[in-house]
């Protein structure tokens, strides 16, 4: 496996027309579009079928986090609006799902509009009025972080989780280059239908097509269903600024995955193994390297995946069946249902995928980290006729020409890894 190290962002890059972005949602989820990439073709198909085009006994892997209304506004005695973008919570939580249900108070990680106009110690108050009842959540400032800012939150009902006040006082936060606020359809239109797990500030967007019926059909065709729950961060937006990747400090996100999913994913490694969304991916990946830490380490300290720690790890490599095997009896050992950890695994041209084979994504920024996993995933092709040899090219400009709607909000396709 090569590092990515030394990669230049500027070599994945492509011109994005500002029409081409999706600024909303198709009515209908499933009348997406879907580019199907598989033995070097390209071809369409729209993602109320995407059932026709994945082989009988495939397990789909599906990231069930909720958006939070992770945006809050207060504003202060002048007349001027603070906004607080709340990211994660306090390093002194678990896990993002625990500090979600927490109770009056809690510190949280956030980025400040207007932090200049902020001054320390003075406490920012929002009031809603609840039919006879005064809600008042309060905002402390606590300490500047290197990127960010420790905030206490706290509020005068202690029957509400922190996850109830957010949905109460704070609004959805839709992606930046949307260029526009949210409006009242966003609040169902940016989840997907099977979120469940509050935590997210950024949706998992590939889900965002899936419908009932799309379910159905993949049913009908005996092809598996299986969650696990990603929270993603704001992280997943940071534009890579650095010349090389190696000086560009990738998000670490939180995740939860039961001891049946892996077990689940363990039985289908003669099968084919589909990712929805690059969160499910990063996740399912991630678990690989766990069992070969495990395995090398016996319980280590921590089991959180860092940025470059798989490239390290390569040459320690163990078949992948044992990797979820070794995972599964520490789990056992230790009597644990569930994993938590964090992962902040980069996917670049250079890794070797584990235990993935097929992914299911949208179209992504340019010199953005998750365009780097889907030219990882892609892969090099033979030279085709316009003169792209690297896929993800290739696919990209079929998408330009052919009227996909771009990011977010825009249709997707199913991509199948490309051996080189």
């Amino acid at each position: 496996m090569t590092n990515p190290g030394i990669l230049s962002i500027k070599d994945f890059t492509y011109s994005l027309p500002e029409e081409k972005i999706a600024k909303y949602p198709l009515i209908q989820r499933d009348d997406s579009k879907l580019l199907i990439y598989k033995d070097g073709n390209i071809t369409e198909e729209i993602y109320r079928n995407i059932a026709d085009q994945i082989p009988e006994e495939s397990l789909l892997i599906f990231n069930d986090t909720k958006v939070v209304e992770a945006r809050l506004f207060f504003q202060k005695q002048t007349g001027g609006i603070i906004e607080i973008f709340c990211l994660e919570p306090h390093d002194q939580y678990s896990d993002i799902t625990s500090a979600m249900r927490q109770n009056e108070k809690i510190l949280w990680r956030c980025l400040i509009g207007g932090a200049s106009k902020w001054k320390h110690g003075q406490i920012l108050e929002k009031i809603i009025i609840l039919q006879e009842n005064k809600f008042i959540l309060k905002a402390k400032f606590i300490e500047k972080a290197d990127d960010s800012f420790i905030i206490e939150l706290s509020w005068n009902d202690p029957t509400l989780s922190f996850a109830e006040v957010l949905h109460l006082a704070g609004a959805i936060p839709l992606p930046p280059y949307l260029k526009r606020n949210a409006e009242a359809g966003d609040a169902k239109r940016y989840q997907t239908i099977y979120a469940n797990y509050e935590g997210s500030v950024a949706a998992p967007t590939a889900g965002l097509h899936f419908t009932d019926t799309v379910f159905a059909k993949l049913k009908e065709k005996n092809i598996h269903s299986d969650y696990l729950t990603l929270h993603v961060g704001a992280g997943t937006f940071k534009p890579v600024t650095s010349d090389v990747m190696q000086d560009h400090e990738m998000h670490a996100e939180h995740f939860i995955i039961t001891r049946s999913t892996i077990m689940n994913i363990l039985n289908h490694l003669n099968k084919n193994i589909i990712a929805v969304g690059t969160t499910s991916l990063r996740t399912i990946e991630s678990l690989y390297w766990m069992g070969v830490k495990q395995t090398l380490i016996n319980s280590p300290q921590s089991m959180d995946i860092t940025q470059w720690e798989t490239y390290e790890l390569e040459e320690y490599q163990i078949p992948v069946k044992d990797a979820l095997q070794v995972l599964l009896n520490w789990m056992g050992k230790n009597q644990m249902d569930h994993l938590a950890a964090k992962t902040q695994i980069i996917i670049a041209p250079g890794y070797k995928f584990k235990l993935v084979n097929g992914l299911i994504t949208n179209f992504h920024q340019p010199q953005s980290t998750l365009l780097l996993l889907v030219a990882a995933f892609t892969g090099n092709g033979p030279k085709a006729p316009n003169g792209f040899q690297e896929v993800w090219r290739r696919i990209y400009e079929y998408a330009l020409q052919n009227n996909f709607r771009f990011l977010s909000y825009g249709d997707g396709s199913l991509l199948w890894l490309n051996h080189d």
